[in-house]
């Protein structure tokens, strides 16, 4: 793998630029608009969203998941659509292990420095920080379970068609009244697999989206949209749709119904987009540049910025005995620069790492996470 990896010209380089772009904002995020709260005992994330008023508006078009879980869905099916009976196996395992390896790798080695660094620091704060560290890779759990199911999920495609996408909307609907009107905590969890399978089987439609008239995508983020302002303004699901500290439940973890309308709503916006950025990277040098870059390390540099973001925040310290602040007052805003160059610095050397690691790959091949 090297930094000027380039997509095959067979591939869709719209679909590789949404899933390296979402990666990409998902870790600008987490590096700029995290607020840690640290003491003797725990570190403990919040984000300034319910400080800020206003502010959660921006999470309708920064919570990229949904968009990742679509494109992931596409990819999928693109590759089963040839697989012959008896390849179900060859087709899990190769997509699992490209996660698997590296992901389980990181977690044994903060498991490994959280014990070295307990058995040399007496402070409670070491696991805490270990598992916010590790926390991202919940999507890949998710993501995971989706690869498993993928089969299943893309022959009820090929027989149900858009229906499937109707029963899962309906599903997800009914274990939130579940959820919430009967007390029932396990349709919370039921709706990990169900909503986020939502995103990944509209994801099969992805081409014939693209080419519908345009028409079609206004009318995925108008539906989008007014589901979103009317659920959001019940008196009932948060307006974020990111975990706010104070809120009674967040949209996200578990998601819920109000995840399904961004999901809707991003997909219109992910159609619109396409032809603007399809013209920019066939026509923009600057545009290549940088989309050959990330697509090449997007899978690593999401593996690896907290990584990079707990050294950068560890070296500081240690240098200038300074932590950030642990409310977003003026002293936390004015950083905000900091806070996305230094983690970016701490994660580089991890990257180099990482190509270094896998440098047996076949030479200009991109980081896939789903081919």
């Amino acid at each position: 793998m090297t930094a000027t990896a380039v997509t095959p010209k067979t591939r869709d380089r719209y679909v590789d630029f949404l899933r390296a772009f979402s990666l990409v904002v998902v870790v600008v995020w987490h590096w700029v608009f995290t607020i840690l709260v640290i003491n003797e005992t725990t570190v403990s994330p919040s984000n300034p969203i319910g400080f800020t008023r206003g502010m959660w508006a921006i999470t309708w078009v920064l919570q990229v998941m949904p968009v990742f879980f679509f494109v992931g869905g596409f990819t999928h099916r693109l590759a089963f659509d040839n697989y012959t009976k008896g390849t179900s196996r060859q087709f899990l395992a190769r997509r699992s292990q490209r996660l698997l390896i590296p992901a389980l790798s990181l977690v044994a080695i903060w498991i490994g420095l959280g014990f070295v660094l307990r058995s040399v620091i007496d402070a409670q704060w070491i696991w805490p920080a270990v598992i916010l560290v590790l926390s991202p890779l919940w999507f890949l759990v998710v993501y995971l379970v989706l690869v498993g199911i993928a089969p299943l999920a893309i022959r009820a495609h090929w027989r149900w068609g858009e229906l499937v996408i109707v029963w899962l909307l309906g599903l997800a609907a009914v274990l939130d009244v579940l959820r919430f009107s009967h007390q029932q905590g396990w349709a919370a969890w039921v709706n990990f697999l169900v909503i986020w399978g939502l995103a990944h089987q509209l994801g099969f439609f992805y081409d014939k989206l693209s080419s519908a008239p345009r028409r079609t995508a206004w009318m995925f983020v108008w539906a989008g949209f007014f589901a979103m302002v009317a659920l959001t303004n019940m008196g009932f699901y948060p307006r974020s749709v990111v975990g706010v500290p104070g809120e009674r439940f967040s949209n996200m973890g578990p998601p819920t119904l109000a995840i399904v309308a961004l999901i809707i709503f991003q997909v219109g916006l992910v159609l619109l987009a396409k032809d603007w950025v399809t013209d920019k990277l066939e026509n923009s040098p600057s545009w290549k540049r940088a989309f050959n870059w990330v697509n090449s390390n997007s899978l690593p540099l999401y593996l690896l910025h907290t990584t990079g973001m707990a050294i950068a925040i560890a070296v500081i310290f240690l240098l200038f005995d300074y932590l950030p602040p642990s409310e977003p007052n003026a002293q936390w805003w004015l950083s905000r620069p900091l806070w996305l160059i230094a983690p970016a610095i701490g994660t580089y050397p991890f990257l180099l790492l990482y190509q270094l690691a896998t440098r047996r790959r076949e030479t200009g091949a991109t980081v896939d996470l789903t081919s």
